[in-house]
Parts: C-alpha cells; structure tokens; sequence
C-alpha cells in the first residue's frame, strides 16, 4: 500500500490569498513573543541554535513571499533542530495549513498543546481543524477549554453553540436517507459540509444520496474528494470509476480505476474492472474510426462486439447500435438499417443522427414520404444542422420527382444498379416496348414507354446526369435546365412518332 499526505478538497492547489495573509500576520505576532522570552535549547544531530534561528528566519520570508513548500522544508530543519520548542512545530503547522494539509498538521497542533497546554492560539487553532474534519466531539473539548480561560472569546462561542445542533443535525440526516427522503438529507448535509468540508463520512453520505436520485455528477464530486480525505481510499476510486462507467463516460472510468491499482495493483474489484473498461475503450474507439474511415461492414462487426462486451448498460448499447444503424445505412442495407434505427430511436427518440440515417435508409429504398418525414422530424429537433436541411432538400426533390418520372423505376432497377444492369435493362425493355410491335391505343402506349426507356438509358448510363437526378433533378427537364436545353430530341420538338417523323424506322444502338 502507498501512503500519501493528501490535501482536503476546498484547499488543493495554491492556497487563497486571504488565508496565507492570516497565517503572516499569526507568525509577525509570534516573532514579537519570541522576543519577550528567554528560549535555551541544543541542538540535535549536529544542528546548532544559530542554525536554527536561521531556518526559522528563512521560513518566515519565504512564508511571506509566498514560497510555502520551501518554506516548510526549512521549518522542518527547524523542528528536527530544536523538537523540544513548541513554537517552531505551530509555525510549521501553520504552513501545514496554508498547503491544505490538516492531517500533517494535526499531529504538530497536538504537539505543542502537548509542551504547552495553555497556548490558547494552537489549542483554538487545532480545535478549527477538528471541526473542518467534523470531529465535533474533540473539538468542542478544546473549545471549551479556551472559554474557561478566555470567556469572552466571540470567535470560540460562536464554534460551541453550533456544535451541538450539527451533532443532531447529523442524526436527522441519516433518518432522512434511511427512509429514503434524499432531497431532505442532502439539504441537510450540504449545510454541514460547508462546516465540516473535511469530513469524508458526510461527503460519502451525500453522494449516496445523489445516487440515489440518479445526479451521478454530483456524486462523482462528493466521492472523489474523499480520495483526498483518506489515505488509500481504493473503494472511493473504484466508486468513482464506476459512476462514469454508468453514465457513459468510459475513458474517465479508465483514468479513475487505473488510481486504484496504482494503491493495490491486485484489488479484487479495481483489476477485472479495469479490465473490461479497457477492452470497451479501445472497441468504442474502433467503432468510431472505421465509420470515419467507411470501413461500414467492419465498422458493424465491431459495434457488435461492443454489445457483446457490454450489454446492459445504456449508454454503450445506445452507442453500438447508433454505429449498426449509420453503417447499415451507408451499405445499402434497407431493411437492417431500418430496423438498427428504429432500435436506436426507441431508446432515444430525438436521435437525429438516428432519423437522418433511417432517412437515408428510406431513400435508398424509394420510400421518399418516410424519408421526408424523417428529415422533418431531425430539423424539429435541430434546425440548424446543415446536415439535416441539405438531407431534407435532397428527399423533398426526390418525392417531387417520383411523382413524375422515376428512372429507375422505367427500367426497373435499383438506385445503387451498376451501368451493366442498367444498359442490360434497357436491352430487355427496348425489344419489349419496341413501337413496331404494336398497333392502334397500344402502339401510343408504346410510343411513349419506349421514350421513357430511352430517356432513362440516357439518364441513368451518363455519371453526371445521374447524379443530379440522384440529387432530386431531372436532367431531361426542361424547366429544370437553363434555358430549356438539354434532353433527347424528342423533348426539343422532335416527335419521331408524329407528322414529321412519318416514315421513320428505328435504328437501335444497345451500348
């Protein structure tokens, strides 16, 4: 195990300025006593008075600028120097304190209420540090032993009389949450952790509470700081990893569990933990880059890995499935891509990369109203996703166009046809609509069927035209067109069925 000085939550980092401010002025008032007093003393292992005085008067210019760890490590050289004054353990305490330190100055408090039991300033100072660490009992000790001396003392009184409504305040707490009237005990608890910041048992208890109403963030909070609260606190790393786990924060889940096994490398929690967290992080990251990349059939057998690793928990599943439902859409896959979508929006049901994909899916299988509506509903929920306009613009002009002409409904292929099916389409359906084998009504039926083929041959064989009738256009549309051009000649007023084409005879070119 690895034991560590850990600083209190409300103090990590550089202290604030009012407090390190305090302690100065503390230790210039101090300075002014040591000069009233007569203090022999010999120094140990080798470390003489004068070296010591030096250490003392390093320490206090360093406190002042601010310089508190080089500070401290000449306090220490002071207390090894002379460990009998007591006033060199206070002024090391106070930088203790100004670090965040309480239990490393703790133990220098109770030495010098130990060489010194009527200094008041350490007795007072050290009950300060027992209440933070809501200690109330030792605390209201000290406390009233400084008002037996010092009645009058406003600061001392005002600590006393609160002491005793926290310690029922505490009792009232855990009634609340055992029967299970959270809102009440965390009013309750967060009124004492602003006394008592230090206690780790009222932090752990308001988290549980937090579970328990399902504000994981806020828990998180409360369990973290009680990692600096306790040394070793392997069970609140693991709790902490845990709650991001659930709510789908697995790299933060990785980063915390791998705290715990920094402390015990063998926790029988922490390792196979750790485990499946970094088997699911490296999956999930997988999953994402082989969608990036197009990789889509890759990309939905590792999604379905992921819910194999993990199948249960609600933000993974809903991850995994969002891979399945954009993939399957992307290959083509109508009726799997349909129903991974569905599966995705019913577990989320204003998913909009969801109901883009499934709109994409529709289309991909002619059904432009779903797609429309899909689009519709993903713009409802985010109007300003340029994804979503330009998805909707494309299904609207594709709805338009299938109630006009729909290419590949004449030759009766689909939209992701290869040029090979389509000329070979176009083959079939050419001698099968041929005008010359028909007569009367038919042969005008006919007439108009085989423009229709031939147009879609057009359409259809020629990459830049198809990809602006994929794109919602009509390429042989004259009014869709600058100017009116474009179009087979027939479409420019060329009839080769009417009067001016009376004798024409057709003359097929198959490629």
């Amino acid at each position: 195990m690895v034991t560590r000085d850990l600083m209190e939550p409300q103090t990590q980092g550089q202290p604030r300025m009012a407090e390190v401010a305090s302690i100065i002025g503390v230790l210039r008032s101090l300075a002014v006593f040591f000069l009233t007093m007569d203090i022999h003393f010999t120094g140990v292992e080798g470390i003489t008075a004068q070296e010591v005085a030096q250490h003392l008067e390093m320490g206090k210019k360093l406190l002042a600028a601010g310089q508190l760890a080089d500070a401290l490590s000449h306090y220490h050289a002071a207390v090894d120097g002379d460990p009998s004054n007591y006033m060199t353990y206070f002024k090391r305490a106070t930088v203790f304190l100004a670090l965040g330190k309480s239990r490393s100055a703790l133990p220098d408090l109770d030495k010098v209420v130990e060489l010194k039991p009527d200094f008041t300033a350490a007795r007072i100072q050290r009950a300060n540090v027992l209440l933070k660490q809501g200690k109330l009992d030792e605390a209201e000790k000290d406390y009233k032993t400084v008002i037996e001396k010092d009645p009058e003392n406003a600061e001392v009184k005002g600590h006393l009389a609160e002491i005793r409504p926290m310690k029922e305040e505490i009792q009232t707490a855990h009634y609340y949450y055992d029967r299970g009237d959270y809102e009440a005990a965390i009013s309750i608890l967060s009124r004492l952790v602003e006394i008592c910041p230090w206690n780790a048992e009222l932090r752990e208890l308001r988290a549980d509470c937090y579970i328990a109403m399902g504000e994981y963030i806020k828990a998180i909070g409360d369990v973290r700081s009680t990692t600096k609260l306790r040394n070793d606190n392997t069970a609140a790393y693991y709790k902490v990893s845990k709650l991001h786990y659930d709510i789908g924060e697995a790299d933060e889940s990785l980063m915390e569990i791998r705290e715990c096994l920094k402390l015990d490398p063998d926790h029988k929690q922490c390792f196979p933990h750790y485990k499946k967290v970094k088997k699911l992080v490296k999956q999930l990251q997988s999953a994402r880059e082989l969608s990036n990349e197009q990789r889509f059939e890759e990309c939905i057998d590792k999604a379905n890995q992921i819910l194999k690793t993990e199948p249960e928990v609600f933000p993974y599943v809903l991850r995994a499935k969002s891979h399945i439902c954009h993939c399957q859409s992307k290959i083509g896959h109508v009726r799997d891509a349909v129903n991974a979508c569905n599966e995705v929006l019913h577990m989320d049901p204003d998913n909009v990369d969801a109901l883009c994909d499934r709109a994409e899916a529709f289309i991909a299988d002619e059904q432009y109203e779903q797609g429309v509506n899909d689009y519709q509903k993903a713009q409802g929920i985010d109007g300003e996703s340029r994804k979503v306009h330009e998805g909707l613009k494309k299904a609207q002009k594709l709805l338009k166009q299938s109630l006009k002409r729909d290419y590949y409904k004449i030759l009766g292929v689909k939209r992701n046809a290869r040029k090979k099916e389509i000329i070979k389409a176009y083959r079939k359906l050419a001698v099968q609509w041929h005008p010359d084998k028909f007569e009367g009504d038919d042969k005008k039926k006919a007439e108009k069927m085989f423009i229709d083929i031939a147009s879609a041959k057009e359409v259809l064989t020629d990459p830049e035209k198809r990809q602006k009738f994929d794109n919602g256009e009509d390429p042989l549309d004259p009014e869709q067109q600058q100017g009116g051009q474009g179009g087979p000649f027939w479409q420019q007023g060329f009839n080769p069925f009417g009067a001016g084409g009376g004798g024409f005879q057709f003359k097929f070119n198959f490629n």
